[in-house]
């Protein structure tokens, strides 16, 4: 049987585990699996060796943050609203610094030789995170708004 707790912790829940599903296996699927993006990443032969190796390192670590997060949402018991916050947070390291690595100088979000379609006037890597980071967001509110009925 599930309370009024549980039950209002679902969409937030939800909104959460879609975003770590996305984050275990986007930058896998982004950056080494699929040949067209793949190409402009881990098998561009243009990239030098340690370019490779900090695109490796992301994939890594965003595959062990969502998989930490997705353990904390699966878990039954108590604290679930802590652990709920605490999965948006870790879920929100590898978008931030999506984001953030646009301000470094001389980082940009694709390489010249490429030509990646923007949607919305955003490059799609851009794009969704940007949408990651606001799923994230509605699912704090809600649970911040779950805590304020209690």
């Amino acid at each position: 049987m599930t309370s009024p707790v549980t039950r209002s912790l679902s969409a937030p829940r939800i909104l959460a585990v879609l975003v770590a599903l996305v984050t275990v296996f986007g930058a896998l699927l982004a950056d080494f699996v699929v040949p067209e993006s793949a190409g402009q990443h881990l098998h561009n032969d243009a990239w030098p060796p340690h370019a490779k190796f900090h695109d490796a390192q992301y994939i890594v670590m965003s595959i062990l943050l969502g998989a930490v997060a997705l353990t904390l949402l699966v878990q039954r018991g108590g604290g679930t609203r802590s652990r709920v916050w605490t999965a948006c947070a870790i879920l929100a390291a590898p978008w931030l610094g999506l984001l953030s690595a646009m301000l470094f100088p001389g980082a940009a979000v694709q390489d010249p030789e490429f030509d990646n379609p923007s949607i919305v006037g955003l490059h799609p890597q851009v794009l969704l995170a940007a949408i990651l980071l606001t799923l994230l967001l509605v699912a704090v509110l809600l649970i911040a708004r779950t805590e304020r009925q209690h």
